[in-house]
């Protein structure tokens, strides 16, 4: 009555294929990952990529508005948590801010700590040289590094010791550089 059906050959399907110039999005690293109720450990990133490309500033509304306007207050609270405490947000805003004003060096000034932070967190220097990143993407930079902090746990707005309590670390400060004596 029906015609008797020929069973098909089986063809597995074909590996996916990946674009060089567009590889997949590689997952976010770099969140605190609970260890138990009311603490938590940070992630560090897997071969040394930042969590967030450089452009993406956006991602981020509010301190991409604030880094726009007035960066000074960004890049105080990225160096007290690189500096581990030892300048406040305050003196490094200011500081920020004069040469700011007076030079129109504080790229230079900011570029110092994009290093020192890739050294602590042992990033890649990308998508180039830090001083080349700072003198044509200021702003973008200093967002950058702002989600870099904030996706490794470190609540901003908050500071450094405050950041240390909540990871229940002690909060020490390091001892001052001695000047000369007699």
């Amino acid at each position: 009555m029906y015609p008797s059906k020929q069973p098909q050959p089986y063809y597995p399907p074909p590996p996916p294929t990946t674009d060089p110039y567009y590889p997949p999005p590689q997952p976010t690293m770099g969140v605190p990952v609970p260890t138990a109720p009311g603490t938590f450990q940070i992630q560090t990133p897997a071969g040394g990529a930042w969590s967030t490309g450089l452009c993406e500033c956006c991602d981020d509304g509010s301190n991409c508005c604030i880094t726009c306007f007035c960066p000074c207050i960004t890049f105080g609270q990225i160096a007290e948590i690189v500096d581990k405490g030892a300048t406040s947000c305050g003196t490094s805003g200011a500081l920020y801010a004069l040469i700011m004003y007076v030079t129109c060096c504080q790229c230079l000034y900011s570029c110092f700590y994009r290093s020192k932070l890739r050294a602590q967190l042992g990033l890649r220097e990308e998508p180039c040289a830090d001083c080349l990143v700072h003198c044509c993407c200021e702003t973008c930079s200093l967002c950058q590094m702002y989600r870099e902090l904030n996706r490794r746990g470190y609540d901003m707005s908050i500071g450094w010791h405050a950041n240390m309590e909540r990871q229940g670390q002690p909060a020490t400060i390091p001892p001052p550089v001695q000047g000369m004596s007699r």
